[in-house]
């Protein structure tokens, strides 16, 4: 089991920055991929960005490429999203994941930061 903990979201204007953190634990050699989604109201959860232990494959969707940045820090067990230039549609809750294979359903989930950006 890999229990992951979001932290870092919160209210901020258009233009802003803000950096999501996503701690885990357990059995971490199961996380050999770690991912970020959101889910905005009334939306299916997306797809953000995915990094690998390794920090040698890095992918992210198109909405958010250019102005989101995902990092690892293994030694803390913890992953980073940096978003920088946020607009009012990234609003969502924003969700931490962990698998050991790439794949579009994670096994293992965070419970979720709001983020919420006024215009």
């Amino acid at each position: 089991q890999v229990h992951l903990v979001e932290s870092g979201g919160g209210l901020v204007q258009a233009g802003a920055s803000l950096r999501l953190s996503c701690i885990a634990s357990g059995r971490t050699f199961s996380s050999s991929f770690m991912y970020w989604f959101r889910q905005a109201p009334g939306r299916e959860r997306e797809f953000v960005s995915r990094i690998s232990r390794s920090g040698g494959s890095i992918y992210y969707a198109d909405s958010v490429k250019g102005r989101f940045t995902i990092s690892g820090d293994n030694a803390k067990n913890t992953v980073y999203l940096q978003m920088n230039s946020l607009k009012p549609e990234d609003t969502a809750v924003y969700y931490c994941a962990a698998d050991a294979v790439i794949t579009a359903s994670p096994t293992y989930w965070g419970q979720g930061t709001q983020v919420t950006v006024s215009s």
